[in-house]
Order: structure tokens, then C-alpha cells, then sequence
């Protein structure tokens, strides 16, 4: 029984993010679905990418959080529209909270919005909110057995960000090891090694993101 209500659940769900899609690509926006660990970096390289487009193109984000609103407060500051969300113990965000919150921005007035998923490797990458793009965020403390260990987050993903890479001297972490596993369940997906601190690898990933926001604006 409680498989066949998680299969209606995730069927539901499915529905609802093509309904999300549909209403994303009716203006042009392209939403980009940020995940990852907690600790991996996320708030602070979506202010990096964010302040690598604004001239281009603008920007609104939805930061997802359990509890809190920390890390809204931290981008709301650089003058972006941002709409908290609290999921209030779900581990991850959900294609109908997304549907619920799109009211409360002004749509015609961007062009790319990121959503901050809930700090997780498992759920996250279950359930399609109607983003256009996935990214999926390693940090060089994680580890590198993440791949191995969650293999849907990185099967999933439209690419990888090697994230804190400046990091690489202090940890005993195996890119190799990472790279040929990440190759193994997503060939064809690029992988971007990234320092929000130093900027290393930023715009590189900037460009890629700006290329998809092009896609939905034609």
C-alpha cells in the first residue's frame, strides 16, 4: 500500500510540475534548480551566478529552507525579488509549493528565476518542480564517495559543480574518483569546478546557465 501511494504522490507531482513548466515558458523564464548538501555552498553561488548575470539578465529566487530565512535574507540584500520557502520538516521542495509561490513574482519581469532546494543528496533529486535546468552541487569537504553513495542526485542533473575548490589542498579528495563515477551515470553532462570564494570557475558556469536562459527566451 505505501508503495502504490508514493507512486500517486510522485504521479501527482509530475502533473504538476509540466503545469509549472508550461506557465515558466509562457514568460520566457528560465528556472534553474539549485541542490545539494547542506553546507555545499548553494546560497553563496547562486549570489556569484546572480552577480555574474544581472547584466544581462534579471533574476528572482525562491530559497527553500525547513525553517528559517537566513539565506533569503542574504540574497534579498543584493536587491533581488526573493520569495521564502519553508517547508516545515519536508526534505525537499515540491512542484505545488513552487506552483503556490510563482503568484508572488513579477513574472514578466525576469528572465531566469534559482530555486535553493532543501540541503539533501536523496529526495530532492525525486521530485521535477518544472525547472528548466538541474544543477547539482558537490563540495570538496563532502567527500568523494558521494556519487557512489547517491547516485540519482548525480544521474539527474544537467551538471555537476565541484564546489569549494580551492579547498582541493586541505582534504583528501579523489577527483578522479569523482569524475570517472560522474561519467559513469551521466556522460554527457558537464562538470565545473568552482570557488564562489575566489571566483574560480564561476563564469565558466555562468555561461552555461546563460545559454539555457537564451533557450527559454526564444
Amino acid at each position: 500500500m505505501e508503495i502504490k501511494v508514493l507512486h500517486q504522490v510522485m504521479d501527482w507531482n509530475e502533473d504538476v510540475s509540466e503545469e509549472v513548466k508550461s506557465t515558466l515558458s509562457s514568460h520566457h523564464i528560465c528556472m534553474v534548480n539549485v541542490m545539494g548538501s547542506p553546507g555545499a555552498g548553494k546560497t553563496t553561488l547562486i549570489t556569484s551566478l546572480i552577480n555574474k548575470l544581472k547584466k544581462d539578465y534579471r533574476a528572482g529566487v525562491i530559497e527553500g529552507d525547513i525553517a528559517g530565512q537566513v539565506d533569503a535574507e542574504r540574497i534579498a540584500s543584493l536587491g533581488v525579488p526573493t520569495v521564502q520557502l519553508n517547508t516545515d520538516g519536508a526534505c525537499h521542495i515540491e512542484a505545488m509549493s513552487i506552483q503556490h509561490i510563482l503568484p508572488e513574482l513579477s513574472l514578466d519581469d525576469l528572465d531566469v528565476i534559482f530555486v535553493e532546494n532543501i540541503g539533501n543528496l536523496v529526495c530532492p533529486a525525486e521530485f521535477r518542480i518544472g525547472e528548466s535546468v538541474r544543477i547539482t552541487i558537490l563540495s570538496i569537504p563532502e567527500g568523494d564517495d558521494k556519487v557512489e553513495k547517491y547516485p540519482l542526485m548525480f544521474t539527474d542533473t544537467d551538471c555537476l559543480a565541484l564546489n569549494k575548490y580551492d579547498m582541493m589542498p586541505y582534504f583528501d579528495f579523489d577527483e578522479s574518483r569523482v569524475c570517472a563515477n560522474y561519467e559513469t551515470v551521466n556522460p554527457d553532462a558537464p562538470l565545473f569546478r568552482i570557488s564562489s570564494r575566489t571566483g574560480e570557475g564561476v563564469q565558466d558556469l555562468a555561461d552555461f546557465i546563460a545559454d539555457k536562459i537564451e533557450e527559454a527566451k526564444a
